[in-house]
C-alpha cells in the first residue's frame, strides 16, 4: 500500500482527502436545488421515472426549490461550519437532472452560485443523455477558472439492467458523454448501485474494470434499497424484489475497490433513507458506520484500492 494517494486508515482514496489535497484545506459540499425535473420523468424519455427513485431518499429537508439558491446555500454552509469546521465549499446541484434546461438558465444558476466568496466550485448531478452542446461548452468555460465535477448517473452498464429499472438511457449514451465531457479542465464522477435483481457480484465488478478504462475522476456507490411510494417498494411487498445481505453489499464493495485505480476517489459508498419512507433493506446504518464495515473488511483482508489490478492497468492509470 503505497500509493501516496491512498488513505493509510481507510485503505482507500476518498474524495474528502482529494480535496484537501486540491483546495489545502477542509471543504464540504453544499447541496441546493434548482428546480430541475428528469427527461425519465417528463416524457422526452419517459414517464416514472427509475423505479427506486424518490428524491426525499437522499435530499437534506432544507433544500427546495422555492427557496432562492443563495438562501439554500447559506443555511448548508452554516451547517458544515459548525459540524465539520469547513472553510470552503463547492454547491451541489443534486436533485433530478441538473444540466436538464436552457442553456441560460443553467448559465444564471451556475454564475449565481460561484458568486459566493467561499464557494470553490460546483458539483453537478446529471443524466447521460441529457448534456446538451452548450452545456458542455458553458461547462467548459466555466472549468477555466472554478471547479467543476459533472457527476454522471450511470447504475449499471448492463443494459439489460437499465432497461428493467427504467432508467432511460444506455451504456453507449453514458460513454459517448464521457468522451464529450473528457479533456476540458472537467472532473468526472460516476454514480452505480449494486444489488438489482439479476444482477451478480461479477457483472457489478465489470463496471469497476469499465472506469479503470475510462477518464473518470470519481465514483459514488450505494446500495439498491426500496422506499415508499416507488415501484420498487410494491415489488419488494409482492416478493418480485429481494434485497442483497449487509454482508454481500460489504464484500462487493471492497471487491470493488480492490479493483479500482488509485486515482479514482471515493465520494460515497452507502446510501441511507430516512426511516419514515424506508422500506428495505434496513440496515439500520449511518454512513460513516457503513465506512467502518468496510474500512474493517479491506483490514481483514489486508488489501486496499488497486491491489488486484492487472499490472498492464496499473502502468495505464500511471500507477507505477
Amino acid at each position: 500500500m503505497t500509493d501516496h494517494l491512498i488513505h493509510k486508515e481507510l485503505r482507500f482514496n476518498s474524495y474528502g482527502t482529494y480535496l484537501r489535497r486540491h483546495f489545502g484545506c477542509r471543504v464540504s459540499k453544499v447541496n441546493v436545488d434548482g428546480g430541475f425535473t428528469c427527461p425519465n420523468r417528463d416524457g422526452s424519455r419517459g414517464t416514472g421515472g427509475c423505479i427506486y427513485c424518490d428524491n426525499r431518499s437522499f435530499s437534506p429537508k432544507e433544500t427546495v426549490s422555492i427557496v432562492p439558491i443563495e438562501e439554500q446555500m447559506e443555511a448548508g454552509m452554516a451547517y458544515h461550519r459548525l459540524r465539520l469546521k469547513s472553510e470552503k465549499f463547492l454547491v451541489y446541484f443534486q436533485k433530478f437532472t441538473n444540466t436538464y434546461a436552457p442553456v441560460e438558465r443553467l448559465s444564471d444558476l451556475y454564475r449565481r452560485a460561484l458568486a459566493h466568496p467561499d464557494v470553490l466550485g460546483l458539483s453537478i448531478g446529471t443524466r447521460p443523455d441529457s448534456v446538451s452542446d452548450e452545456a458542455v461548452e458553458l461547462l467548459t468555460e466555466l472549468a477555466r477558472d472554478r471547479y467543476i465535477c459533472v457527476e454522471l448517473g450511470l447504475q449499471s452498464m448492463d443494459d439489460g439492467i437499465l432497461t428493467s429499472i427504467n432508467r432511460g438511457h444506455t451504456l453507449d449514451e453514458y460513454l459517448a458523454t464521457v468522451k464529450r465531457l473528457s479533456g476540458r479542465g472537467i472532473d468526472l464522477c460516476t454514480h452505480l448501485i449494486y444489488g438489482f435483481p439479476g444482477e451478480t457480484r461479477e457483472s457489478f465488478l465489470k463496471s469497476a474494470r469499465l472506469i479503470s478504462s475510462l477518464p473518470i475522476s470519481s465514483v459514488k456507490i450505494h446500495q439498491l434499497h426500496a422506499v415508499d411510494g416507488t415501484r420498487l417498494a410494491d415489488h419488494y411487498r409482492d416478493g418480485s424484489y429481494r434485497p442483497i445481505s449487509l454482508a454481500e453489499y460489504v464484500g462487493a464493495v471492497c471487491d470493488f475497490i480492490e479493483e479500482l485505480p488509485p486515482r479514482v476517489s471515493i465520494q460515497r459508498l452507502y446510501g441511507s433513507a430516512p426511516v419514515a419512507i424506508r422500506v428495505a433493506p434496513n440496515w439500520d446504518l449511518k454512513n460513516n458506520q457503513m465506512w467502518y464495515q468496510i474500512v474493517n473488511e479491506l483490514r481483514r483482508r489486508g488489501t486496499w484500492q488497486g491491489c488486484r489490478l492487472p499490472d498492464s492497468i496499473k502502468a495505464a492509470n500511471g500507477e507505477w
